[in-house]
Protein backbone atom coordinates (compact mmCIF):
# COMPACT_ATOMS: atom_id res chain seq x y z
CA UNK A 1 0.00 0.00 0.00
CA UNK A 2 1.33 3.29 -1.28
CA UNK A 3 1.43 6.20 1.39
CA UNK A 4 2.85 9.33 1.62
CA UNK A 5 6.14 10.28 3.76
CA UNK A 6 7.45 12.77 5.28
CA UNK A 7 11.47 12.59 6.53
CA UNK A 8 12.28 13.18 10.21
CA UNK A 9 14.18 16.85 8.99
CA UNK A 10 10.36 17.67 7.44
CA UNK A 11 8.07 16.67 10.16
CA UNK A 12 11.17 18.30 13.17
CA UNK A 13 10.60 21.52 10.80
CA UNK A 14 7.05 21.60 10.56
CA UNK A 15 6.53 20.75 14.45
CA UNK A 16 9.19 23.12 15.45
CA UNK A 17 7.14 25.77 13.58
CA UNK A 18 4.11 25.11 14.84
CA UNK A 19 2.40 23.91 12.12
CA UNK A 20 -1.15 21.56 12.74
CA UNK A 21 0.43 18.22 13.00
CA UNK A 22 -0.79 15.03 15.02
CA UNK A 23 1.85 12.33 15.68
CA UNK A 24 0.16 8.62 15.72
CA UNK A 25 2.80 6.08 17.28
CA UNK A 26 2.04 2.51 16.47
CA UNK A 27 4.41 1.11 18.75
CA UNK A 28 4.09 -0.82 21.99
CA UNK A 29 3.39 1.07 24.97
CA UNK A 30 6.63 -0.18 26.11
CA UNK A 31 8.82 1.34 23.84
CA UNK A 32 6.80 4.42 23.62
CA UNK A 33 7.65 5.08 27.18
CA UNK A 34 12.17 4.34 26.45
CA UNK A 35 12.09 6.97 23.94
CA UNK A 36 9.33 8.64 21.49
CA UNK A 37 8.57 12.37 19.45
CA UNK A 38 8.28 14.47 22.20
CA UNK A 39 7.93 17.61 20.17
CA UNK A 40 4.12 17.33 19.11
CA UNK A 41 2.50 19.77 21.48
CA UNK A 42 -0.33 18.54 24.41
CA UNK A 43 -2.74 16.37 23.17
CA UNK A 44 -1.57 15.73 19.14
CA UNK A 45 0.65 12.63 20.52
CA UNK A 46 -1.35 9.54 20.31
CA UNK A 47 -0.39 5.70 20.73
CA UNK A 48 -2.40 3.42 19.31
CA UNK A 49 -1.08 -0.19 18.59
CA UNK A 50 -0.40 -1.23 14.98
CA UNK A 51 -1.95 -4.57 15.73
CA UNK A 52 -5.18 -2.53 17.31
CA UNK A 53 -5.31 -0.01 14.55
CA UNK A 54 -5.80 -2.59 12.16
CA UNK A 55 -9.31 -3.41 13.25
CA UNK A 56 -10.34 0.03 13.78
CA UNK A 57 -13.01 1.06 10.71
CA UNK A 58 -13.89 4.31 11.25
CA UNK A 59 -12.24 7.52 12.22
CA UNK A 60 -15.04 7.61 15.49
CA UNK A 61 -13.03 4.63 16.27
CA UNK A 62 -9.64 5.82 15.78
CA UNK A 63 -10.20 8.73 17.47
CA UNK A 64 -7.64 11.10 15.85
CA UNK A 65 -8.52 14.38 14.56
CA UNK A 66 -9.46 14.46 11.11
CA UNK A 67 -9.10 18.13 10.18
CA UNK A 68 -5.26 17.74 11.56
CA UNK A 69 -2.74 15.60 9.12
CA UNK A 70 -1.23 12.69 10.88
CA UNK A 71 2.43 11.19 11.03
CA UNK A 72 2.47 7.87 11.37
CA UNK A 73 5.40 6.53 13.26
CA UNK A 74 7.06 2.92 14.29
CA UNK A 75 10.33 1.54 14.54
CA UNK A 76 12.08 1.86 11.02
CA UNK A 77 9.10 3.54 8.83
CA UNK A 78 7.91 0.10 7.52
CA UNK A 79 5.38 -0.69 9.53
CA UNK A 80 4.32 3.12 9.53
CA UNK A 81 3.27 2.86 5.98
CA UNK A 82 0.67 0.29 5.97
CA UNK A 83 -0.90 1.71 9.10
CA UNK A 84 -0.90 5.21 7.02
CA UNK A 85 -2.73 4.24 4.04
CA UNK A 86 -5.66 2.64 6.37
CA UNK A 87 -5.80 5.86 8.09
CA UNK A 88 -6.12 7.95 4.38
CA UNK A 89 -8.89 5.11 3.42
CA UNK A 90 -10.62 6.13 6.20
CA UNK A 91 -10.68 9.73 5.70
CA UNK A 92 -7.40 11.33 7.48
CA UNK A 93 -4.47 12.64 5.73
CA UNK A 94 -1.45 10.74 7.03
CA UNK A 95 1.85 9.96 6.08
CA UNK A 96 4.25 7.43 6.90
CA UNK A 97 7.77 8.78 8.97
CA UNK A 98 10.88 7.64 7.04
CA UNK A 99 12.63 5.42 8.90
CA UNK A 100 10.61 5.51 11.95
CA UNK A 101 11.94 6.44 15.38
CA UNK A 102 15.31 5.00 14.07
CA UNK A 103 15.72 7.42 11.41
CA UNK A 104 14.26 10.48 14.22
CA UNK A 105 16.75 9.45 16.76
CA UNK A 106 19.68 9.93 14.21
CA UNK A 107 18.08 12.92 12.87
CA UNK A 108 20.45 16.51 13.38
CA UNK A 109 19.11 20.09 12.87
CA UNK A 110 21.48 22.70 12.07
CA UNK A 111 21.64 26.15 13.78
CA UNK A 112 23.83 29.11 12.60
CA UNK A 113 25.19 31.25 16.11
CA UNK A 114 26.56 34.36 16.68
CA UNK A 115 30.23 34.14 15.73
CA UNK A 116 33.14 35.06 18.21
CA UNK A 117 35.82 37.77 15.92
CA UNK A 118 38.29 34.64 15.18
CA UNK A 119 35.70 32.45 13.65
CA UNK A 120 33.59 32.80 10.33
CA UNK A 121 31.20 30.24 11.25
CA UNK A 122 29.44 28.35 14.00
CA UNK A 123 26.68 25.87 14.07
CA UNK A 124 25.38 23.97 16.62
CA UNK A 125 23.67 20.55 15.61
CA UNK A 126 20.74 19.68 17.27
CA UNK A 127 19.63 15.90 18.04
CA UNK A 128 16.11 16.18 19.00
CA UNK A 129 15.84 12.47 19.83
CA UNK A 130 18.30 12.33 22.41
CA UNK A 131 18.42 16.20 23.47
CA UNK A 132 22.22 16.63 22.29
CA UNK A 133 24.63 19.17 20.44
CA UNK A 134 27.43 19.26 18.74
CA UNK A 135 29.35 21.46 17.33
CA UNK A 136 31.40 22.81 13.92
CA UNK A 137 33.62 25.78 14.29
CA UNK A 138 35.07 27.43 10.94
CA UNK A 139 38.22 30.26 10.96
CA UNK A 140 39.76 30.69 7.72
CA UNK A 141 38.64 27.66 5.53
CA UNK A 142 39.31 25.29 8.81
CA UNK A 143 37.06 23.40 10.94
CA UNK A 144 36.99 21.69 13.91
CA UNK A 145 34.14 19.63 14.94
CA UNK A 146 33.32 19.33 19.21
CA UNK A 147 30.86 16.40 20.15
CA UNK A 148 29.72 14.28 16.71
CA UNK A 149 27.60 11.80 17.07
CA UNK A 150 27.61 8.17 15.44
CA UNK A 151 25.86 9.51 12.19
CA UNK A 152 28.35 11.93 11.50
CA UNK A 153 26.61 13.12 7.66
CA UNK A 154 25.21 16.38 9.27
CA UNK A 155 28.84 17.37 10.06
CA UNK A 156 30.38 16.31 6.51
CA UNK A 157 27.95 17.99 4.95
CA UNK A 158 28.36 21.36 6.29
CA UNK A 159 31.65 21.35 5.94
CA UNK A 160 31.26 20.55 2.86
CA UNK A 161 29.10 23.49 2.42
CA UNK A 162 31.19 25.72 3.89
CA UNK A 163 34.02 24.79 2.09
CA UNK A 164 36.35 23.69 4.72
CA UNK A 165 38.90 21.27 5.83
CA UNK A 166 38.14 19.36 8.90
CA UNK A 167 41.42 19.92 10.55
CA UNK A 168 40.53 18.74 14.02
CA UNK A 169 38.07 16.49 15.76
CA UNK A 170 37.22 16.76 20.10
CA UNK A 171 35.29 15.06 22.33
CA UNK A 172 34.70 16.94 25.91
CA UNK A 173 34.55 13.91 27.48
CA UNK A 174 33.83 9.95 27.25
CA UNK A 175 30.35 10.03 27.00
CA UNK A 176 27.94 7.62 28.44
CA UNK A 177 24.48 8.53 26.53
CA UNK A 178 25.39 8.20 22.95
CA UNK A 179 28.14 6.47 20.92
CA UNK A 180 30.39 9.23 19.68
CA UNK A 181 31.48 10.02 16.41
CA UNK A 182 34.55 11.36 17.35
CA UNK A 183 37.04 8.27 16.32
CA UNK A 184 35.30 7.72 12.85
CA UNK A 185 35.05 11.13 11.73
CA UNK A 186 38.76 11.35 12.52
CA UNK A 187 39.63 8.41 10.58
CA UNK A 188 37.42 9.94 7.71
CA UNK A 189 38.47 13.79 7.74
CA UNK A 190 42.39 12.20 8.49
CA UNK A 191 42.24 14.80 11.05
CA UNK A 192 43.53 13.78 15.07
CA UNK A 193 40.94 13.09 17.72
CA UNK A 194 41.35 15.16 21.20
CA UNK A 195 40.53 13.77 24.27
CA UNK A 196 41.63 14.26 28.02
CA UNK A 197 43.59 11.26 28.83
CA UNK A 198 41.60 10.96 32.08
CA UNK A 199 38.85 9.78 29.84
CA UNK A 200 41.12 7.63 27.66
CA UNK A 201 40.17 4.29 29.71
CA UNK A 202 36.89 2.39 30.98
CA UNK A 203 35.96 4.01 34.37
CA UNK A 204 34.46 1.23 35.85
CA UNK A 205 37.42 -0.74 35.88
CA UNK A 206 40.57 1.05 34.69
CA UNK A 207 41.05 -1.01 31.84
CA UNK A 208 42.97 1.41 29.71
CA UNK A 209 41.18 1.70 26.14
CA UNK A 210 42.21 0.72 22.57
CA UNK A 211 41.64 4.20 21.29
CA UNK A 212 43.95 6.31 18.91
CA UNK A 213 44.05 10.20 20.59
CA UNK A 214 45.83 13.33 20.96
CA UNK A 215 45.88 13.88 23.89
CA UNK A 216 44.69 17.41 25.59
CA UNK A 217 45.92 18.72 29.42
CA UNK A 218 44.76 21.84 30.96
CA UNK A 219 45.85 25.23 29.75
CA UNK A 220 46.44 22.90 25.50
CA UNK A 221 45.33 25.88 22.79
CA UNK A 222 44.46 24.00 19.65
CA UNK A 223 44.92 26.32 16.50
CA UNK A 224 41.79 25.78 14.10
CA UNK A 225 42.27 29.34 11.17
CA UNK A 226 42.96 32.23 12.89
CA UNK A 227 41.54 30.73 16.64
CA UNK A 228 42.67 29.51 19.52
CA UNK A 229 40.73 27.40 20.97
CA UNK A 230 41.77 27.22 24.86
CA UNK A 231 41.04 23.93 27.21
CA UNK A 232 40.02 24.06 30.47
CA UNK A 233 40.07 20.82 32.48
CA UNK A 234 36.63 20.67 34.03
CA UNK A 235 36.29 17.48 35.96
CA UNK A 236 32.96 16.42 38.02
CA UNK A 237 31.02 14.49 35.40
CA UNK A 238 34.04 12.49 33.81
CA UNK A 239 37.29 12.57 35.16
CA UNK A 240 38.84 13.96 31.53
CA UNK A 241 35.88 16.33 31.44
CA UNK A 242 37.22 19.73 29.41
CA UNK A 243 35.15 22.86 28.40
CA UNK A 244 36.88 24.48 24.81
CA UNK A 245 36.94 28.50 25.16
CA UNK A 246 36.89 30.47 21.97
CA UNK A 247 37.75 33.97 22.24
CA UNK A 248 36.38 34.09 25.78
CA UNK A 249 33.04 34.78 23.90
CA UNK A 250 31.94 30.97 23.75
CA UNK A 251 32.44 28.08 25.90
CA UNK A 252 31.80 24.55 25.06
CA UNK A 253 30.98 22.70 28.15
CA UNK A 254 29.83 19.69 27.68
CA UNK A 255 28.26 17.86 30.02
CA UNK A 256 29.72 20.39 32.86
CA UNK A 257 27.50 22.98 32.89
CA UNK A 258 24.11 22.82 31.05
CA UNK A 259 21.66 25.40 30.90
CA UNK A 260 19.76 24.08 34.01
CA UNK A 261 21.53 22.03 35.64
CA UNK A 262 25.21 20.38 36.11
CA UNK A 263 26.48 16.94 34.70
CA UNK A 264 25.92 14.04 37.24
CA UNK A 265 29.05 12.62 39.23
CA UNK A 266 27.57 9.37 40.03
CA UNK A 267 27.61 7.36 36.63
CA UNK A 268 30.85 5.53 37.26
CA UNK A 269 30.15 4.45 41.22
CA UNK A 270 32.09 7.61 42.65
CA UNK A 271 29.77 10.07 43.77
CA UNK A 272 31.11 11.08 46.97
CA UNK A 273 34.64 11.70 44.93
CA UNK A 274 33.63 12.58 42.22
CA UNK A 275 30.93 15.66 43.62
CA UNK A 276 33.88 17.33 45.68
CA UNK A 277 35.51 17.47 42.12
CA UNK A 278 32.38 18.77 40.31
CA UNK A 279 32.61 21.07 43.11
CA UNK A 280 35.88 22.50 42.83
CA UNK A 281 35.44 22.63 38.72
CA UNK A 282 32.36 25.14 39.09
CA UNK A 283 33.93 27.34 41.87
CA UNK A 284 37.12 28.16 39.32
CA UNK A 285 34.72 28.77 36.85
CA UNK A 286 32.52 31.24 38.77
CA UNK A 287 35.94 32.61 39.94
CA UNK A 288 37.19 33.05 36.35
CA UNK A 289 34.48 32.71 33.41
CA UNK A 290 33.64 36.73 32.38
CA UNK A 291 29.46 37.03 32.51
CA UNK A 292 29.35 37.56 28.75
CA UNK A 293 30.90 34.04 28.03
CA UNK A 294 28.14 32.28 26.03
CA UNK A 295 27.76 28.66 27.70
CA UNK A 296 26.95 25.83 25.01
CA UNK A 297 26.65 22.43 26.47
CA UNK A 298 26.35 19.09 24.99
CA UNK A 299 22.78 17.99 26.46
CA UNK A 300 19.41 19.91 27.64
CA UNK A 301 16.81 18.12 29.21
CA UNK A 302 13.78 20.16 27.86
CA UNK A 303 12.67 22.95 25.23
CA UNK A 304 12.78 25.31 28.37
CA UNK A 305 16.11 25.42 27.81
CA UNK A 306 16.34 26.94 24.64
CA UNK A 307 16.51 30.55 23.34
CA UNK A 308 13.76 32.19 21.13
CA UNK A 309 15.47 31.13 17.92
CA UNK A 310 15.71 27.50 19.05
CA UNK A 311 18.89 27.42 20.00
CA UNK A 312 20.50 26.27 23.28
CA UNK A 313 23.09 28.96 25.16
CA UNK A 314 23.15 30.79 27.59
CA UNK A 315 25.32 33.99 28.96
CA UNK A 316 27.24 32.74 32.08
CA UNK A 317 25.98 35.43 34.13
CA UNK A 318 22.58 34.45 33.33
CA UNK A 319 23.33 31.18 34.66
CA UNK A 320 25.02 32.45 37.99
CA UNK A 321 21.12 33.79 38.46
CA UNK A 322 18.97 31.08 37.32
CA UNK A 323 20.76 28.11 36.91
CA UNK A 324 20.50 26.30 40.90
CA UNK A 325 23.60 24.66 41.29
CA UNK A 326 25.41 27.27 40.39
CA UNK A 327 23.49 29.26 43.03
CA UNK A 328 24.88 27.25 45.85
CA UNK A 329 27.63 29.06 47.73
CA UNK A 330 28.53 26.23 50.16
CA UNK A 331 30.55 23.13 49.70
CA UNK A 332 28.21 21.19 51.83
CA UNK A 333 25.19 21.79 50.58
CA UNK A 334 26.20 21.45 47.04
CA UNK A 335 26.88 17.87 48.74
CA UNK A 336 23.10 17.54 49.81
CA UNK A 337 22.02 18.98 46.77
CA UNK A 338 23.82 16.03 44.60
CA UNK A 339 22.60 13.65 47.06
CA UNK A 340 18.79 14.23 46.07
CA UNK A 341 19.29 13.98 42.93
CA UNK A 342 21.26 11.30 42.44
CA UNK A 343 19.87 7.86 41.61
CA UNK A 344 19.73 5.07 38.79
CA UNK A 345 20.80 5.58 35.47
CA UNK A 346 20.52 3.07 32.07
CA UNK A 347 22.38 0.20 32.23
CA UNK A 348 23.08 0.98 28.44
CA UNK A 349 25.49 3.65 29.60
CA UNK A 350 28.26 1.27 30.71
CA UNK A 351 28.06 -0.34 27.35
CA UNK A 352 28.66 2.62 25.48
CA UNK A 353 31.18 3.92 27.68
CA UNK A 354 33.19 0.36 26.75
CA UNK A 355 32.47 1.22 22.87
CA UNK A 356 33.57 5.19 23.44
CA UNK A 357 37.12 3.75 24.60
CA UNK A 358 37.35 1.44 22.07
CA UNK A 359 37.04 -1.79 24.39
CA UNK A 360 33.98 -2.79 22.08
CA UNK A 361 32.30 -2.91 18.78
CA UNK A 362 28.51 -2.75 18.01
CA UNK A 363 26.94 -3.22 14.85
CA UNK A 364 23.88 -0.56 13.59
CA UNK A 365 20.95 -2.58 15.31
CA UNK A 366 23.14 -2.23 18.55
CA UNK A 367 23.75 1.04 18.53
CA UNK A 368 20.47 2.00 18.10
CA UNK A 369 19.53 -0.43 21.13
CA UNK A 370 21.46 1.11 23.29
CA UNK A 371 20.92 5.11 22.50
CA UNK A 372 16.91 4.49 22.42
CA UNK A 373 15.47 7.60 24.60
CA UNK A 374 16.36 10.96 25.64
CA UNK A 375 19.68 11.98 27.77
CA UNK A 376 20.08 11.32 31.44
CA UNK A 377 23.10 13.32 32.16
CA UNK A 378 22.23 16.16 33.97
CA UNK A 379 21.33 16.50 38.25
CA UNK A 380 17.32 16.64 38.20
Amino acid sequence: MNSPEMTPGELARALEAGDAVQILDVRAPQRVAAGHIELAPDGRFHNIVGSQLVQMRSPQQIGLDQEVPVAVVCGHGTDSKVLAGLLNQVGYRASSLRGGMAGWMLLNLSRALPTPPSLDLLIQFDRVGKGALGYLLVSDGEALIIDPPRDISAFQAAVEQADAQIVAVADTHCHADYLSGGPGLSHVAGAPYYLHPADSSYPYDGTPGRLRFESLEDGAELTVGRATVKVQHTPGHTEGSVTYVVDDQAAFTGDFVFIASVGRPDLTGKTEEWTGILWNSLERARKQWPADVIIYPTHYASDEERSADRSVGTPFGELLRTNEALRIADAGAFREWVQERTGTFPDAYRKIKAVNVGLLAVNELEAEALEVGKNECALA
